[in-house]
């Protein structure tokens, strides 16, 4: 008999086929995905088990509205409902509009969340439910649900209060020998992915935790399939004799794998195990997904079109690494916006990735949320100046030299890009010298034109994924926060157009990377 899994993860919130900065009718989007699944379903050979794999609820213009706006999270969540998954798992952006909107989401899903290494204090699954068994055509299938550990780091202390977060491959290794017991064929549906090469476990990333899939497939005995996420990869492939999947972003893709099962010695085993991706871009969206969200898009669009300042000069950005080496308009304007917010005289942020065009003349709603695209809010620091300087250092080991150019170091775009995590200063004046050795590059640091001390001390305002150690900053931690601001920053970005409704595009130049 064949056992056909679906998956998808990373949909983040994009319902229709659009990226909301003016393309239309893209290969994304919850409705493309609605509709390659009835296509898929309606082609599979036997019975079929269908997993949506987290991060579906955050990360579009669509889903910030609606945390935004909750009167329309019903519609919302009818979405994901009407697309009948057997299971879902818990995604990391899952926390990030907060405990009491997600337990809502979860509280209205027709199909039970997991989330089995999410622990309260008695050492139970947080949210209920770490597993579940369902049973196709005599078949007894047990999908066990586990989330990277490492959501303390990017959350704000009270979202994960009272939780503890195991390691996945620990929750693994006790769970998957009772569940044999319970069920024919286990599965695993990680919203992780791989810190290693999967195929020759070379590390392909800082070994954090954050992404357990090489091990569960190396180190855990008795699982027959294995669903990941978080990531944004596209994977499909069997290693280790495990069939494992990932099925890229904003549902671009939806992974699919299909095991054969044979009875042996009295007991169902898996004898074939095949993995595939399925991209969404050759079908057209489905309608009744597009209805249940048509009136909540409407709104949306008005809303994005709004106003709210004007540049006189350029902000628009053509090339994100060159805005990423010599300081550009839009970076300063966010810089000065968070220094406004916060009263602090130091601050950095992040071009978050190579999607965001800046700003033009006339500043809507929509550029600003397409270009600060992550629901930050602010933290200010208090640090030294050896912290701060490290800080810097570390920003600039994102940076490489190739044919005689600076190019943002291919491993940190490869598997993923990391670009939100290279921090651009104001407030400060420094020099990055790729020339010289990783941890040394900072040749030049003043604050107000004098040599900063190690023991100096400095509030400096950054987002507050940051401000905990997000991205590996080990030199940030919650501990050295000393005053948070609860307002979301596409928020302060427009209250601050708001209040200066002109702004120029200019640039101090504060910071220069030399080779």
């Amino acid at each position: 008999m064949k056992l056909t899994f679906f998956e998808t993860s990373d949909i983040h919130g994009y319902i229709s086929p659009t990226n909301y900065a003016g393309g239309e009718d893209l290969g994304i989007g919850a409705a493309k995905v609605a509709a390659k699944l009835k296509l898929l379903r309606s082609q599979a050979a036997g019975p079929v088990i269908t997993i949506e794999n987290g991060d579906f609820i955050q990360g579009s213009p669509l889903s910030y509205y609606v945390a935004k706006n909750q009167h329309w999270s019903a519609d919302f969540i009818k979405v994901i409902n009407t697309m009948s998954y057997d299971v879902q798992v818990l995604g990391n952006h899952e926390f990030n509009y907060g405990l009491d909107y997600l337990k809502k989401a979860i509280a209205s899903y027709n199909a039970p969340v997991l989330a089995a290494n999410i622990l309260n204090q008695e050492g139970e699954p947080y949210f209920g439910k770490g597993y579940t068994i369902i049973e196709k055509e005599g078949i007894r299938v047990a999908v066990l649900g586990l989330v990277t550990q490492y959501i303390p780091y990017w959350e704000q202390p009270s979202v994960v209060e009272g939780m503890q977060f195991e390691r996945a491959v620990t929750t693994a290794k006790k769970m998957i020998p009772e569940l044999r017991k319970l069920a024919d064929i286990v599965v695993v549906s990680y919203h992780g992915g791989f810190e290693r090469d999967i195929e020759d476990g070379t590390p392909t990333e800082q070994l954090t935790g954050e992404n357990e899939g090489y091990q569960l497939l190396h180190e855990v005995s008795g699982i027959d399939a294995l669903f990941t996420g978080h990531q944004h990869r596209e994977i499909a492939a069997v290693v280790n004799g495990i069939p494992v999947v990932q099925p890229g972003y904003r549902g671009s893709c939806i992974g699919e794998i299909e095991l054969t099962i044979i009875e042996q010695d009295g007991k169902l085993v898996v004898s074939d195990a095949q993995a595939r991706l399925h991209p969404v871009a050759d079908v057209q969206a489905d309608t009744q997904i597009l209805s249940i969200v048509a009136a909540l898009e409407s709104e949306l669009e008005e809303w994005l079109d709004q106003p709210l300042g004007k540049v006189e000069g350029n902000m628009e950005i053509e090339d994100p690494m060159r805005a990423r080496l010599m300081e550009h308009p839009y970076i300063e304007f966010i810089n000065r916006v968070q220094q406004s917010a916060s009263g602090a005289e130091i601050s950095g942020t992040a071009l978050f990735n190579n999607e965001g065009k800046g700003f033009k003349d006339i500043i809507t709603m929509r550029d600003i949320i397409t270009n600060y695209i992550y629901p930050n809010t602010l933290a200010i620091v208090k640090v030294n100046g050896a912290e701060l300087r490290a800080a810097l250092e570390q920003t600039a080991g994102y940076l490489a030299v190739a044919n005689g150019s600076i190019i943002f170091d291919p491993k940190y775009i490869q598997p993923k890009p990391q670009y939100y995590n290279y921090d651009m200063y104001e407030g400060i004046n420094y020099t990055i010298d790729v020339s010289r050795p990783i941890g040394q590059r900072i040749t030049r640091l003043l604050f107000q034109g004098k040599p900063i001390e190690s023991n100096q001390i400095f509030d400096i305002v950054i987002n507050q994924y940051r401000a905990v150690g997000g991205g590996n900053y080990s030199m940030f931690d919650a501990g050295k926060i000393v005053r948070e601001i609860q307002i979301d920053m596409t928020e302060l970005i427009a209250d601050y157009l708001r209040l200066h409704p002109v702004i120029q595009a200019e640039t101090n130049q504060n910071f220069q990377v030399i080779m």
